[in-house]
């Protein structure tokens, strides 16, 4: 080769190499409780938080989802999503489809084995939440889900919070950088008076709690994803980031503690926003006087091949990672559940 080019080329090589992103510690082993495991998400996170709750209903206990729609309702094309997060919105599109083939769709994947059985859900607790000024996932998109958990969750465990005004996103009252309650835009987190949507879900989901503490004191740690999926062209196809984030209080550290997970919405990935989503979502607090364990798995911004199409770095609630997506096997499923098997490891 030219020395002037292998020159170049060694340049290059080593500039690649100072640059390149260092390799994330593995997810510790917290000796966390599996008992009363919940989860809960915003936008394309409420979307997967109602897949992991329907396709693990023996272990998750409860949900909340903030402006997030039905199971499956895109039916693995993504053409599909649009009238699922607008029902009505477009003629162009395929319309929405009737709860009952929702409802059919889980009945029929937990009695082949694909997904627990629905009727676990029966024991379980749901907390919605639709902002009247959201033309993103609109109420009646988050109306569908409703009546999908109304075929098996009781009435009473099944709480539908609507708050006037509010546009697309998680709302909560302390995030220093939150917008206005009207607006939908980055970093999809809203200020709406005191209406905190983590305190009530998590006080629905779990029973009453403690005053959350006056600002966060556990440890934010961050983890390789990685192993999760199978190694780095895995992770390309299941469309995860490198790293994933576990809040940690002090009173967790000896082990105990349960565990939520709490799946971002579409353009909050900490790729995007740093630690923005993890630190000013409203968990962490919460989370301290709590004895809990927070989960905040990421998704990656993904745009060309061998990648997975993702630009927006959604969760996959329409196919982009596998036909399986919605079922137990599916790679997104699968890891989140393998990282909250790594959380309840014994230290």
């Amino acid at each position: 080769m030219n020395p002037r080019r292998l020159h170049c080329l060694f340049l290059l090589l080593t500039v690649a190499s100072a640059c390149a992103e260092p390799t994330p510690p593995p997810l510790p082993p917290l000796g966390a409780s599996e008992e009363m495991l919940t989860v809960s998400g915003l936008s394309s996170g409420g979307y997967m938080a109602v897949q992991m709750q329907v396709a693990h209903s023996a272990l998750v206990r409860g949900a909340g989802i903030l402006a997030g729609g039905a199971y499956y309702c895109a039916r693995n094309n993504v053409a599909n999503t649009v009238n699922c997060m607008a029902p009505g919105s477009s003629s162009l599109y395929p319309p929405v489809p009737p709860v009952s083939r929702l409802i059919d769709e889980a009945e029929q994947q937990g009695h082949l084995g694909q997904i627990d059985p629905p009727t676990n859900l029966a024991q379980h607790k749901v907390w919605l939440l639709s902002g009247s000024g959201d033309q993103t996932v609109t109420t009646q998109a988050v109306d569908l889900l409703r009546n999908f958990y109304r075929r098996w969750v009781p009435e009473s465990a099944l709480v539908y919070a609507h708050v006037p005004t509010a546009g697309h996103a998680l709302i909560q009252p302390d995030a220093p950088d939150a917008n206005d309650c009207p607006v939908t835009a980055s970093p999809y987190i809203n200020r709406c008076g005191e209406f905190d949507a983590p305190g009530r879900l998590l006080a629905h989901l779990l029973g009453p709690l403690q005053p959350k503490s006056e600002s966060p004191q556990g440890r934010i740690v961050p983890f390789s994803q990685h192993e999760f999926t199978g190694g780095t062209s895995d992770s390309r196809l299941s469309g995860l980031a490198k790293t994933g984030y576990v809040y940690v209080p002090p009173a967790c550290e000896q082990g105990g503690c349960r565990v939520h997970v709490a799946f971002h919405g579409c353009q909050q990935q900490a790729e995007r926003l740093g630690m923005l989503f993890i630190e000013e979502s409203g968990y962490n607090r919460w989370a301290d006087s709590n004895r809990l364990i927070v989960l905040y798995p990421q998704i990656a911004t993904q745009s060309f091949w061998p990648s997975v199409f993702n630009p927006k770095a959604c969760w996959d609630w329409w196919g982009y990672s596998g036909v399986d997506y919605h079922l137990r096997s599916g790679r997104q499923i699968a890891a989140v559940k393998a990282m909250i098997d790594r959380l309840a490891s014994p230290r």
